[in-house]
């Protein structure tokens, strides 16, 4: 039997497409509500994906209670929720720390997978989520010392869009026995559009975009969205999670040389050092998770795809 040849290259690519996302979304949300964004990033998802919506909305109905819920949760949250949480960061904050705080998901995605899927979290997980947690700080802050609640809005926002995409992560691990990944993908697609247009109705936010808008709204849902997850989902299958964990380091260093060299975002000297500390302990934790025979979390076959994934996030 010939053997499958490694892909790690392949991950690295759809991570550098999620790193130049900034390029598009920093922009638009300078210049339009997060949730007016977030909407036709779906909008043109589901564009993309129309012949799949009825086949998947089709399965979706023949599934359990348990499942369908799932995936209303994702899309509602997962999807939509998160994706104005994190454009509503770029307004707020600099184009790196949002999407560097995205490294958090993993560490998230365990915690939450303890709690949904009753997995049990051994003393030394303590070692990895203590540094990380240190990390994600010394990011969010220029002067760790001097914290206020406006120096930490974009850090508040990236971390609740980075716990949602994790719970969306967990959630779909437990839809994933009824519904492949493509399913999940369109559907999430699908009930995060109709959610951001019925927020948007009962906020009174207009939907309107200029006509300038277009080359970037389109570039972020079907670039850094639709083609870096593809890519993925695809790499990820003939990849070993260890390697494509390395990988996918090319997202946050992409993120940090967009923003530096064409969005003039400037990083503190001690947010540096948090962005090193996060990016090695994640990386360490999900290395740690694959290869060791006592991971940090005893996981099962119903959770073990909670652990290494950053595969839901839309752009």
């Amino acid at each position: 039997m010939q053997a499958v040849r490694d892909q790690s290259w392949l991950v690295a690519i759809a991570a550098s497409l999620w790193g130049v996302s900034a390029i598009w979304r920093a922009p638009l949300a300078q210049e339009y509500p997060a949730v007016t964004v977030a909407f036709w990033e779906h909008a043109v998802l589901v564009l993309l994906t129309a012949p799949l919506v009825l086949p998947a909305v089709r399965r979706l109905r023949s599934t359990s209670a348990r499942t369908q819920l799932s995936v209303i949760i994702i899309g509602a949250g997962s999807s939509a929720l998160a994706t104005v949480l994190f454009t509503a960061a770029f307004r707020v904050g600099d184009p790196i720390t949002p999407q560097v705080l995205q490294k958090m998901q993993p560490l998230i995605a365990i915690a939450l997978s303890a709690v949904v899927l009753r997995e049990h979290i051994r003393p030394k997980f303590a070692a990895f989520a203590l540094p990380a947690l240190l990390g994600a700080w010394m990011l969010a802050f220029p002067d760790p010392l001097v914290a206020t609640v406006q120096s930490a809005q974009a850090a508040l926002l990236a971390t609740g869009a980075a716990t949602l995409w994790a719970a969306g992560t967990v959630l779909g691990r437990l839809a994933s026995a009824e519904l492949d990944s493509r399913d999940l993908s369109v559907l999430r697609f699908t009930i995060g559009l109709i959610t951001l247009g019925a927020v948007a109705g009962l906020t009174s936010t207009p939907l309107s975009l200029q006509w300038s808008a277009v080359p970037a709204i389109v570039p972020l849902a079907a670039i850094s969205g639709l083609l870096a997850l593809s890519l993925y989902y695809r790499a990820l299958a003939r990849t070993p999670a260890s390697r494509a964990t390395l990988a996918e380091l090319a997202f946050p260093l992409t993120a940090a040389a967009v923003g530096l060299l064409l969005l003039d975002a400037r990083l503190s000297s001690t947010q540096w050092i948090g962005f090193a500390i996060l990016l090695v302990t994640i990386s360490s934790l999900i290395i740690h998770e694959n290869r060791s025979p006592r991971p940090a979390v005893a996981v099962t076959g119903r959770a073990c795809d909670a652990v290494p994934a950053v595969d839901s996030r839309i752009g």
